[in-house]
């Protein structure tokens, strides 16, 4: 059986087929909580105490809330929205088969293991930029059906299969949409109710249709598509809108474009997080000087997921700092991650005093795993910042396995973080 927070998370999964998705399904929640939502292309008028929200280019959302002009500090978390997935081209259809089949052109979005897409149901989501009278306007879409496969080569044709076969992302992952007349633009075209000579381009990607699942003996794990890094997004939106702090303004922001690099106008290698922080800082009053301490003053949670001990691969994680599923929330330490110990010990005592387990994270020194944002936004917002994330199995996988109590885990540890007073004074931090 499901509880209701597991089923919570697993509706926003299946509501966030792409990352334009996620910024769409955290939307409606900040509107459901009375958030308004701002424009950058225009003046902010702001209040003390109320919720607001903006977007960049349909795949960034961030959230604030301020408790009057004289704010303390920043209390910020900030996750990513995309995961790996393949994105279709522009010109997707190609006959095969001897003209009885068609399949789709695509290209790789970020790093996964192509095979593990085989065989499985696959549909296409994104957006569409529509031709009207007055200009274009852009549309997110959904096929939301079982309609893509990509079909393994049998064993009987590929008799080595089993010994490391490499996949060629040009010809083996190429899905397989249907007969010699599908058409995937006229699909997407008769879902919005438009013309397909209308769709003048589009970002489509494709995705794993499987709902989450709880399983294990005890129905002690979850296993679902994007874990990473839609767990870590759920968790921040829910601490966010349940979190109240007196002195500090609080963010949630979920960038797009993690799992490529984050160097887009709406990644974190962007400067939406400080603008963002500019334009508060203007409404409080603040001079150049007073930005710059309430920044340094502040803490980010870089979230985003982390390896588990695997249990038919242990040697692959270091030898003494060794994370587990429902182990509690990673503290990731590398010198690809922007966590120092003077930030992981911080977080340490909100977990402390919240009741939340932690296990630190190292990449073994022979297998060194990714980046995250943490580093890239730091170089453009120099907040102390820690890498966070919740342990799990098969990362960059289309189906991914966590711990079931992770979840809460997370969301009462961003919550604390969100509630805490803290104060960095010379080489001491006060957390009140």
């Amino acid at each position: 059986m499901t509880d209701q927070l597991t089923n919570r998370f697993f509706d926003f999964i299946e509501s966030s087929p792409t990352a334009l998705h996620t910024v769409n399904a955290a939307r409606a929640l900040l509107l459901h909580a009375g958030f308004a939502e701002l424009s950058e292309r225009e003046p902010w008028e702001l209040e003390a105490g109320k919720g607001y929200f903006t977007t960049r280019s349909m795949g960034s959302i961030l959230a604030f809330r301020c408790p009057k002009k004289d704010f303390r500090t920043f209390s910020i978390a900030a996750p990513h929205g995309d995961s790996p997935c393949f994105q279709v081209k522009g010109a997707p259809e190609m006959k095969a088969g001897d003209g009885k089949y068609t399949k789709l052109n695509t290209e790789v979005y970020g790093g996964m293991a192509l095979n593990l897409w085989l065989d499985r149901p696959l549909s296409v989501a994104g957006r569409l930029a529509i031709r009207t009278e007055e200009g274009l306007r852009m549309q997110l879409v959904d096929l939301h059906r079982d309609l893509l496969v990509i079909p393994s080569l049998a064993i009987h044709m590929n008799r080595e299969a089993n010994n490391g076969s490499k996949v060629d992302p040009q010809r083996d992952t190429l899905p397989l949409l249907g007969g010699s007349e599908a058409d995937l633009l006229a699909l997407a075209a008769e879902r919005v109710g438009v013309k397909k000579e209308d769709i003048l381009s589009h970002d489509l990607y494709l995705y794993n249709r499987a709902r989450g699942t709880v399983l294990g003996a005890q129905e002690e794990f979850i296993a679902a598509p994007k874990l990473d890094d839609l767990e870590c997004a759920f968790a921040a939106v829910t601490a966010f809108l349940q979190s109240e702090n007196p002195e500090n303004c609080t963010i949630c922001v979920v960038f797009d474009n993690e799992e490529t690099g984050s160097a887009t106008r709406h990644g974190a290698g962007s400067t939406l997080l400080a603008d963002a922080i500019a334009r508060i800082c203007q409404w409080a009053g603040k001079d150049e000087q007073q930005r710059q301490a309430a920044i340094l003053n502040g803490m980010l949670l870089s979230a985003d997921n982390a390896h588990a001990v695997h249990p038919n691969y242990p040697d692959k994680a270091d030898p003494t700092s060794r994370c587990y599923l429902n182990g509690g929330v990673v503290i990731k330490h590398s010198a690809r991650y922007a966590t120092d110990s003077a930030t992981a010990a911080m977080f340490k005592r909100v977990c402390e005093k919240a009741g939340v387990p932690t296990q630190d994270y190292y990449n073994n020194s022979s297998a060194p795993g990714g980046g995250t944002l943490g580093l890239i936004s730091g170089s453009h917002v120099p907040m102390p910042t820690v890498d966070i994330g919740l342990a799990q199995l098969a990362m960059h996988s289309p189906y991914e396995t966590g711990g079931r109590e992770d979840l809460q885990h997370m969301i009462n540890a961003m919550t604390a973080f969100y509630n805490s007073l803290f104060t960095w004074q010379g080489n001491s931090c006060r957390l009140g």
